[in-house]
């Protein structure tokens, strides 16, 4: 759902007369079933995103023992995703269903910074989530001793939300500045570098390139590393078992090193050779 905003407004077309643009609207307005059924279908959605991810927040205030380092990235993802369900889906959907902003210039400003910075936390949340994991893996020792360490999580939560408003945010606020006038319509809201293509891909190249190979790259990285792992612990398994034992090569096996089923041996051979041993009434008949 990220930036959908932007979807709802690629049916517009801008014709350049004079420095006077012309519009011409091709969005579409549901009316009947349709309106209904796509109604319901955004509520519930809203219901669903708002509900679990309200519930994990939950979890996370309740439940102490789930405030670990790796577990506060997952609250810091909850919580975008929640205001996203909160706050950006149900301004968009009298939008999208009326083909018509009618909130306000100044409410639009707002809701557009808040949903780029909200998708954008989203993203950079799942790559804060994935090199978590990476390192988990790959150095788990170093890992495990940092978990109690809560105060790191935290700022690197931070540096995600100030990430995402910086890619964004300042550009929704100040292009028409820049610019010297408003090329949004004033019934639709949309942001200034819509038909900025240079912007658009250096900052496609930030939020979703970079995040997908960084993702790509640390899921990789975790498959690898477990599979390589499996290997060397399957070789070592069969090492073990094609290695004879070292009483088989006349070695000494200390008493502590045997198994109990070792050590029920001896203790059997003893026992049956106490038997074979002459009792005193033999032993005085041989004397005699």
């Amino acid at each position: 759902m990220s930036h959908a905003h932007g979807d709802s407004n690629s049916s517009l077309v801008h014709f350049d007369h004079d420095a006077a643009p012309a519009r011409v609207h091709g969005g579409s307005v549901f009316s009947g079933p349709a309106f209904v059924v796509l109604m319901g279908m955004m509520v519930t959605l809203v219901c669903v995103i708002v509900l679990g991810n309200a519930l994990v927040i939950l979890a996370f205030i309740v439940d102490k023992s789930l405030r670990r380092q790796c577990n506060y990235y997952f609250l810091n993802l909850a919580i975008s995703d929640f205001l996203v369900g909160a706050f950006c889906i149900p301004l968009y959907i009298p939008y999208v269903l009326t083909g018509r902003w009618t909130l306000g210039r100044g409410l639009c400003k707002l809701w557009l910074v808040v949903d780029y910075l909200l998708c954008s936390a989203s993203v950079f949340s799942i790559v804060l989530i994935s090199y978590d994991r990476f390192l988990s893996v790959t150095r788990a020792v170093s890992y495990r001793a940092r978990q109690n360490r809560t105060h790191q999580a935290v700022i690197k939560m931070i540096a995600v939300w100030v990430l995402a408003f910086v890619l964004y945010a300042p550009a929704i606020i100040f292009w028409e500045l820049a610019v010297g006038r408003s090329r949004v319509p004033k019934d639709e809201c949309f942001a200034e570098f819509y038909y900025s293509w240079y912007f658009l891909l250096s900052a496609s190249m930030l939020e979703f390139f970079s995040p997908f190979m960084s993702v790509a790259f640390f899921n990789l990285s975790i498959y690898l590393s477990i599979r390589r792992r499996r290997l060397h612990s399957g070789d070592a398994q069969l090492h073990a078992q094609t290695k004879p034992p070292a009483s088989a090569q006349g070695e000494r096996i200390p008493l502590e090193q045997c198994t109990v089923k070792n050590r029920g041996d001896w203790i059997a051979i003893f026992s049956d050779s106490t038997k074979k041993l002459p009792t005193p009434t033999r032993i005085m008949d041989w004397e005699s």
